[in-house]
C-alpha cells in the first residue's frame, strides 16, 4: 500500500514539474542561444510601462508601442523612471545585435549595448505577450534570456518584376520579419517582365517597361515612385532591416531594354532582347546613371547587379561590330570574357559612387575585387561555386535553390510549383545549413556571413500565393539564421509553430500549414492547388 501511494505521489510530483517546465520553456522563435526558467510570473493585464535610459531607444520604444498595440491588443505607455519594463544600455552585452532580456515577478530588463540588441529584445518579449494574449492568460514566466544571432546576414529576397505586390504587402512582409528578427530585405526590382522602380533621368523605365507581368504583357503599368521606396527603406529602418536593391544586368534586361531599345543587345529566341549591349559607351553611362539615383534612394551600402545567366540570350553579342571591335581593343578572347569586362566596368561604377557590389555567383569567375564584392551562392546543383567563393575571400551569402527558394513546392503534395529533382519542404530549410546541403564545410567559413531565402514570383499571381509560400517557411529560415547550430531541434521548432500560425492567419496572412497539411487555409478559402 505504502509502494502504490508512494508511486501515486511520484507521478503527481512528476507531472506538477513537467507542467511547469512546460510552462516556462520559451516559445520564441527564432530560439535564443540561452535560456533560464525562473519561479514566478510577470503580470501586464492590458498595460505596460516602459522606461529607457538612452534616447536613441525613443524610435524602438514607438515601434514597439505600435506592435503591443497591434498584435497583443496591449497599451504601452513610455515613462521617464519607474516603469515596468526598462530598456537599459550595457557595455556588459558586448556585441551589437545581443541582448538579455531578464523577466521577475516585478519587472523587465531588457538590457543591450546597441539599439539593434534593444529592438530584437523587445522582439522576444513582444512574442511572449502575444502567446499569452492567445491563451487568455494576463502573465508571462520569469526567466533570463542571453541572446545573440548566428549569422550577421540574415535575409529574405521578394522578386516584384515577375507580379508587383504594393506597399502594404512589402510593409506586411517587413513586420513579420522584424518580430522574427531578420535583417535584410532583397528587393529585385528589375527583370525581364517589369521594372518597378522610378529612375527620374529616364521615365520610359517606368512608363513603357513597367507595365505587364510574366505572364500578361497587357497588364496596366505598376512601380514604385521613389517617394513610396523612401516611405518602405525607412519603414524597414525603423525595424533594423536593411533594404538591398537589385538591378539586374547584364542580363535580365528586357523591359529596360523595351523602354530605351538603343542599348539593347539582343537575345535568344526563347529571351528575345534580354541583354544590354556591352559594346556600346552608351551602355555604360546609361546604367551608371541609373545606379547613381539607386544609390542616393537607397542608404543599403550595397548595390546588387545581378550577373547571372547571361548565356540565356547572349548569343547576338557576336555578331556586333562595335562588340567585335571591344574584343579586340580589349584582348577578350570569347563571349564569357565580354560578360566578365562588363561586370568589371559596372563594379567600379558602383565603387565609384560609394557602394559594395553584390552579385550572384557567376560573377566569382569575372575577377571582381574581393574587397569591394559579396557573392550570392544560388546553384544548389554547383556546390563549387560556393567552395569558390570562399577560396576567393568573397564574403558570400548562402541563398541555394534547395532549400531557399520559396518558389518550390514546399509538400509532395502540392503541384503548383518548382520541382529540381526534389522541392523545399520546411524542415529543409530549418535544416539549412548543413554538410550535405553544402557540399561540404564551406558553410563554416569566416567569409560566409549568412542565408537568405529567395522567393522568384513566376506562379504568385496573387497576393494570397505569395504568402501561401512564405509562411511559415520565413520562421524556419529565421530560427536557421539566427539559432547557433547546436541549439537547432526541429521537434522544438515545430512545437513552437502552432502559435505562430495561429498568429499570422489573425494577422489576415494566408499560409500553409505543415503541422495540418490536409487543412484548408481559412484566410483564402482555397486549396494550394487552385491557387
Amino acid at each position: 500500500m505504502k509502494k502504490r501511494i508512494l508511486l501515486v505521489v511520484s507521478f503527481i510530483v512528476l507531472a506538477v514539474l513537467i507542467g511547469f517546465a512546460q510552462e516556462n520553456s520559451t516559445i520564441i522563435v527564432p530560439y535564443p542561444n540561452h535560456y533560464e526558467a525562473k519561479k514566478g510570473h510577470f503580470d501586464f493585464t492590458n498595460r505596460l510601462t516602459v522606461s529607457t535610459d538612452a534616447d536613441e531607444f525613443d524610435d524602438i520604444v514607438r515601434v514597439f508601442t505600435t506592435q503591443a498595440k497591434s498584435y497583443a491588443n496591449i497599451n504601452v505607455r513610455q515613462k521617464k523612471r519607474n516603469a515596468r519594463v526598462k530598456l537599459v544600455k550595457s557595455s556588459e552585452v558586448t556585441a551589437k545585435e545581443a541582448y538579455r532580456l531578464v523577466i521577475e515577478p516585478d519587472e523587465i530588463v531588457i538590457e543591450a549595448n546597441a539599439s539593434e540588441g534593444t529592438f530584437y529584445g523587445l522582439q522576444s518579449l513582444i512574442q511572449l505577450l502575444i502567446n499569452a494574449q492567445q491563451k487568455g492568460n494576463t502573465s508571462i514566466p520569469c526567466g533570463v534570456v542571453d541572446d545573440s544571432p548566428r549569422y550577421e546576414w540574415r535575409g529574405f529576397m521578394l522578386d516584384e518584376s515577375r507580379h508587383f505586390f504594393g506597399m502594404e504587402e512589402v510593409k506586411k512582409i517587413l513586420d513579420m520579419m522584424a518580430l522574427q528578427k531578420l535583417n535584410k530585405f532583397h528587393w529585385h526590382l528589375t527583370d525581364e517582365p517589369a521594372w518597378r522602380i522610378e529612375i527620374k533621368q529616364y521615365p520610359l523605365l517606368t512608363e513603357v517597361g513597367g507595365a505587364g507581368t510574366k505572364w500578361d504583357k497587357n497588364a496596366p503599368v505598376r512601380f514604385y515612385t521613389q517617394k513610396e521606396i523612401k516611405e518602405i527603406i525607412e519603414y524597414a529602418a525603423e525595424r533594423f532591416i536593411e533594404i538591398i536593391p537589385e538591378i539586374d544586368m547584364p542580363g535580365h534586361a528586357t523591359a529596360a531594354v523595351r523602354a530605351y531599345p538603343e542599348f539593347g543587345g539582343g537575345g535568344s529566341e526563347r529571351n528575345p532582347d534580354f541583354t544590354f549591349h556591352p559594346g556600346k559607351e552608351g551602355t555604360y553611362q546609361f546604367l551608371t546613371n541609373i545606379l547613381k539615383e539607386v544609390a542616393v534612394l537607397f542608404p543599403s551600402e550595397f548595390i546588387h547587379i545581378g550577373g547571372d545567366e547571361v548565356h540565356y540570350g547572349n548569343q547576338q553579342w557576336a555578331s556586333f561590330p562595335e562588340i567585335q571591335d571591344l574584343m579586340k581593343r580589349e584582348g577578350l578572347k570569347d563571349l564569357v570574357d565580354v560578360e566578365h569586362y562588363f561586370l568589371n566596368r559596372m563594379a567600379d561604377s558602383v565603387k565609384c559612387i560609394g557602394k559594395t557590389v553584390m552579385g550572384w555567383d557567376e560573377v566569382t569567375n569575372a575577377g571582381l575585387r574581393n574587397e569591394n564584392t559579396w557573392v550570392m551562392w544560388w546553384r544548389h546543383d554547383k556546390p563549387q561555386m560556393l567552395q569558390t567563393a570562399v577560396d576567393k575571400k568573397y564574403a558570400t551569402i548562402m541563398c541555394p535553390r534547395r532549400p531557399l527558394y520559396f518558389d518550390f513546392v514546399q509538400h509532395d503534395s502540392h503541384k503548383d510549383g518548382r520541382r529540381w529533382g526534389g522541392f523545399c519542404p520546411i524542415e529543409d530549410v530549418y535544416a539549412f545549413p548543413n554538410e550535405e546541403m553544402t557540399g561540404g564545410q564551406f558553410y563554416k567559413s569566416d567569409f560566409v556571413k549568412g542565408i537568405q531565402a529567395n522567393v522568384w514570383t513566376e506562379t504568385m499571381h496573387t497576393v494570397e500565393r505569395l504568402e501561401f509560400m512564405v509562411f511559415p517557411r520565413l520562421s524556419a529560415l529565421a530560427e536557421a539564421a539566427w539559432t547557433k547550430e547546436r541549439n537547432k531541434d526541429y521537434e522544438g521548432f515545430n512545437s513552437r509553430l502552432g502559435w505562430l500560425i495561429t498568429f499570422f492567419e489573425g494577422q489576415n496572412i494566408s499560409l500553409f500549414d505543415p503541422l495540418h497539411p490536409e487543412r484548408i487555409s481559412e484566410i483564402n478559402g482555397v486549396s494550394e492547388e487552385k491557387h
